[in-house]
């Protein structure tokens, strides 16, 4: 009957550590995905410049070099 109480304890202790991984490699991606998000595209406001003439450029793309 060791065994079985033993197997238990290791399910568990794996289990916080599998959390505690995903919860640490979270963090990573959320803030690699918030880096990419800075990206300022030009041929977007190319795009903007050419379709939509009469609204006026969003500030993320008013200041990029086209």
């Amino acid at each position: 009957m060791a065994r079985g109480q033993q197997k238990i304890q290791s399910q568990h202790k794996n289990a916080k550590k599998q959390a505690g991984q995903k919860k640490k490699q979270g963090h990573e991606q959320t803030a690699a995905a918030k880096a990419a998000l800075i990206y300022a595209c030009t041929t977007f406001k190319q795009h903007f410049e050419s379709q939509h003439p009469k609204t006026p450029l969003p500030p993320e793309v008013a200041d990029v070099q086209a």
